[in-house]
């Protein structure tokens, strides 16, 4: 066992996912198998098929897939259905390794720091964060029962005893407040104010926010002298959401719709999406986006509105001077989209790191910062940040 929690750490660490030294002893002290389920559905965050792991039956390969850097998918349908098999709607997982850990050096919580865990799962990165911190200052919330009696038996067995609730997640810990960090585990469209409210002013957030338009990030926040909370962009996430912003996905496109061709590639708006993406779901909040693969090996960016009004479709069409667009209600939501992204390339398409995000009583807003301005007077650099629309 030493020896695979040793390798795994060493892939870890030659990825960059895993640079202290106190996590690496972490995970020794945790040791992952005692989270993993006896059959699951091992799902790699990389190269690699997702295969069933059943340690009754094939234990090395289970032994091989709980110290792989995959994630092992232990619940689908919120228990309605065979995790093992890989059918149905993901609903909990014991997460990949290398995620955990980024999240984990994203947090970067100091000694007798009080954390707040949104999202148990089997337990692992409570016991994770207890072995750094000491259990009596980790709280994790889960909102489903047998998620969370599955936890703390977990944990149990593993000799951590972190504070347990059973809840929403969404509305926090209020009689455990304030906390130094909250380490979120599940994607969130819009980010909770429970939960800055619950940090004191200097504390951290690290939370995979997953916007409606494609793909999600890992964002660091802190909370402000006056209530707020405010960070910026530190790559790519994807996550299970928080079960109270679940939502129904991108519609199916309807039939008909008005024609039309632009000269821009859909391919470019979304494969250039290192900051387009970020910037136009601020500017957007309300636009789902997805890829689609057509036949004969085309692709499109499928669009809908949140509220249901509108839908477009835009066609990448090989060797065409131009692509086929379709939109139908009363938005033309590609060229919303197109417009955002253009005003992105003529910002000088700045990349997700120049991207940040506001949480306050409000709301939520992205912005973005420009450098590039001259000196104030003084001599100062300055950056102008440019705010791109409250969700």
């Amino acid at each position: 066992m030493t020896a695979r929690i040793t390798a795994l750490a060493d892939r870890l660490a030659a990825a960059g996912d895993l640079t202290r030294p106190e996590w690496r002893r972490a995970m020794h002290e945790a040791p992952r198998q005692l989270f993993a389920p006896d059959r699951g559905w091992c799902a790699p965050d990389g190269p690699g098929e997702p295969h069933t792991i059943d340690r009754d039956t094939d234990p090395g390969g289970w032994w091989d897939g709980v110290y792989a850097d995959a994630a092992v998918i232990t619940q689908v349908n919120d228990g309605d259905g065979d995790p093992a098999t890989g059918r149905g709607t993901w609903t909990s997982s014991l997460s990949a390794p290398g995620a955990v850990m980024a999240f984990l050096e994203l947090l970067a919580p100091r000694d007798h720091d009080r954390v707040l865990e949104i999202g148990t799962g089997p337990g692992w990165t409570a016991a994770l964060l207890s072995a750094r911190l000491g259990a009596g200052n980790v709280t994790s919330i889960e909102v489903d029962e047998a998620v969370a009696a599955g936890a703390a038996i977990n944990l149990e067995r593993a000799g951590f005893a972190p504070v347990l609730r059973t809840a929403d997640g969404a509305a926090g810990d209020p009689g455990g407040a304030p906390y130094d960090r909250v380490h979120v585990t599940c994607g969130v469209t819009t980010v909770p104010y429970a939960w800055v409210e619950q940090t004191r002013p200097g504390g951290v957030l690290v939370l995979p926010w997953m916007p409606d338009y494609l793909g999600g990030h890992k964002v660091r926040l802190t909370v402000t002298g006056d209530g707020r909370a405010i960070g910026r962009f530190e790559g790519s996430a994807s996550y299970m959401m928080l079960r109270a912003q679940r939502g129904t996905g991108l519609p199916e496109p309807e039939t008909g719709g008005e024609e039309s061709v632009t000269r821009l590639d859909p391919r470019t708006v979304t494969g250039d999406s290192y900051g387009a993406d970020v910037a136009i779901a601020g500017m957007l909040p309300d636009v789902i986006g997805a890829e689609r693969a057509i036949p004969d090996g085309r692709f499109a960016l499928v669009l809908a509105d949140t509220a249901g009004t509108s839908w477009a479709r835009c066609e990448h069409r090989p060797g065409k001077a131009e692509h086929l667009v379709l939109q139908g209600g009363r938005r033309r939501l590609w060229d919303e989209v197109a417009d955002a992204y253009l005003r992105w390339v003529g910002w000088g398409s700045p990349g997700r790191s120049r991207f940040g995000l506001t949480i306050g009583p409000e709301g939520q807003e992205v912005f973005v910062c420009l450098g590039g301005d001259p000196p104030d007077p003084h001599g100062r650099a300055v950056r102008s940040c440019a705010r791109l629309g409250l969700a």
